[in-house]
């Protein structure tokens, strides 16, 4: 049997703690103990009848209740499957292209069943109209028992396929084995040094995304912690409920990418209702690249309902790696490495300097090493950037896409994140996506320094500001620049916007855009999990007439 396994049977068997679900409004508290059971049930549901799931099915999980979900994902590891958590649909989703899209990532990993729960049980016509074979969740939920067999999975067997953020007209989906999930599991729980007694996570966080799913669900779930946990949409709805729930359960441990710190920055700064964030200990910034503007301005509105500035924990992670790659130093807060924009630009080296400012994102987690290597495979060294390169046995071994399985490591085991950074102090410290990049006059610049820049203009909504490099003929590039705003089509607005637009990043980063296209609300794309979309927006303003 697998340790990942082996780690989730000995917290079903002794764990006192639990999983809190349904706040605001019906909070339900079941433990460990209690989840497996069901899991249990389920498996033995899954395992008998006319179709039972063979070891090493792959199943599809459709649901949004992480009640419904952690049971489900159990049962499907105990009986030696793997899990992949489907892309929802939202409300403003074209059914007929989620169906195509959905029947496209179940070819790839070879589905053989998908699981369906609330809110999309609503759902199963679309599925029994295209062939694709189902069970309710909760249907699984009768009278039976399982026991694993001490064989059904090893180390090297799939546990996950992580659905990969970007396009879903070409899905891809990271292999994540049973020894990827224990190591980086482990990895982390030493990492953010947690405690499996005190600690109490809480998380609203999509479990279809790594973050969510391996950090909030995962982990607790096999090491024992105490969780809360509610919905994205329960977190858009009202973004001070995240705050509230770590005020009265005395959370200790949360995650959330950059925006959604943003935003409850901007909450907390106007709230005036009792608060006490004292206990939180870990407020980890990852997913997305991490504004040093929005970390100061979220803990300094905490400030005065006692969040401490040292909770903040910068990271680095992928689902390439199950989830975490770096971690800063627990209790440290935010690090910056403040360099100068010529030397990176121009001579791709970190000098110490005033014009940018970079997060330092922590030491690799045990287990990890990380170098850096020019477009050569060169290793290079400290304050020297290029590109990231991981190895390790949280690494991946392959991804699958509609054209097969792909490898992701070279002979010696390393695989490349696509991602520009450096090391300083044996910290990693992430610059951007090298094929973002923006090369004008041989610089080298970072559309994260436009998009920073161009979010201040008035009237522009932040956090949804696009920079795409465009060519321009004769290997010359330039650079487009998408905002959204709530004035868009006003002409006389429209027109304002431009021009604060491009001021500011001239004043920025020294270049002018080609153009600054103004948009409504809601016209950039995303990913499902919420990220801008830098290529899709390329082809969104390739294609206007």
């Amino acid at each position: 049997m697998s340790r990942f396994l082996a780690m989730l049977l000995d917290s079903a068997a002794h764990s006192v703690h639990g999983m809190t679900t349904g706040e605001p409004k019906a909070p339900v508290r079941r433990p460990w103990p209690e989840v497996h059971a069901t899991a249990r049930r389920m498996a033995a549901a899954l395992s008998s009848g006319t179709a039972p799931l063979a070891r090493g099915a792959s199943v599809g999980v459709l649901a949004g209740e992480p009640v419904a979900i952690a049971p489900a994902a159990q049962a499907v590891w105990l009986t030696g499957g793997s899990v992949t958590m489907l892309h929802q649909p939202t409300p403003r989703t074209d059914l007929a292209a989620w169906a195509e899209d959905t029947v496209s990532v179940l070819k790839m990993i070879d589905a053989e069943l998908v699981l369906l729960g609330a809110p999309f049980d609503a759902l199963a016509p679309v599925l029994v109209e295209r062939g694709i074979a189902f069970r309710t969740i909760e249907s699984l939920d009768a009278d039976g028992d399982f026991t694993p067999d001490a064989g059904v999975a090893g180390e090297g067997d799939t546990a996950l396929l992580q659905l990969t953020s970007g396009s879903t007209a070409e899905p891809k989906a990271v292999r994540i084995t049973h020894g990827n999930l224990h190591a980086n599991i482990s990895a982390m729980v030493e990492a953010a040094r947690l405690d499996i007694e005190r600690d109490v996570m809480v998380s609203w966080l999509p479990l279809f995304h790594d973050m969510g799913m391996v950090g909030f669900m995962t982990v607790p779930m096999v090491t024992g912690l105490e969780l809360v946990t509610v919905t994205p949409v329960d977190f858009l709805s009202r973004p001070l409920l995240w705050a509230e729930l770590i005020s009265k359960y005395g959370g200790t441990v949360t995650a959330a990418p950059n925006f959604a710190y943003a935003v409850l920055g901007r909450q907390l700064a106007r709230a005036d209702g009792p608060l006490d964030l004292s206990s939180l200990r870990i407020a980890l910034n990852g997913a997305e690249p991490i504004d040093a503007a929005a970390v100061t301005a979220f803990t300094g509105a905490g400030a005065r309902f006692g969040l401490r500035p040292e909770s903040v924990l910068c990271a680095y992670g992928m689902a390439e790696t199950a989830l975490g790659v770096a971690f800063a130093p627990v209790e440290t807060g935010l690090a910056v490495d403040e360099i100068d924009a010529d030397a990176l630009e121009s001579r791709r080296l970190a000098v110490p300097g005033t014009d940018r400012r970079f997060p330092k994102l922590g030491p690799p987690l045990p287990g990890i090493e990380v170098r850096v290597v020019d477009e050569h495979g060169g290793v290079r060294g400290e304050r020297e950037v290029g590109v990231l390169q991981l190895r390790g046995p949280s690494v991946t071994p392959g991804y699958l896409t509609v054209d097969g399985p792909v490898a992701t490591q070279d002979a010696e085991g390393w695989l490349d994140t696509g991602d520009e950074g450096y090391l300083v102090d044996g910290q990693v410290v992430v610059c951007g996506r090298r094929k973002d990049v923006i090369i004008m006059g041989g610089r080298n610049i970072y559309p994260t320094d436009i998009e920073r820049a161009a979010g201040e203009a008035d009237d522009v909504r932040a956090g949804n500001v696009v920079a795409v490099r465009i060519a321009a003929g004769d290997r010359r590039e330039s650079f487009a620049v998408a905002v959204e705003s709530r004035k868009a089509g006003d002409a006389d607005a429209e027109k304002a916007i431009r021009k604060d637009v491009t001021s500011r990043i001239v004043s920025a980063v020294g270049v002018r855009p080609a153009e600054v296209v103004v948009m409504g609300p809601g016209s950039l794309p995303k990913t499902p999990s919420g990220k801008l979309r830098r290529a899709a927006t390329g082809e969104l303003l390739q294609a206007r007439p």
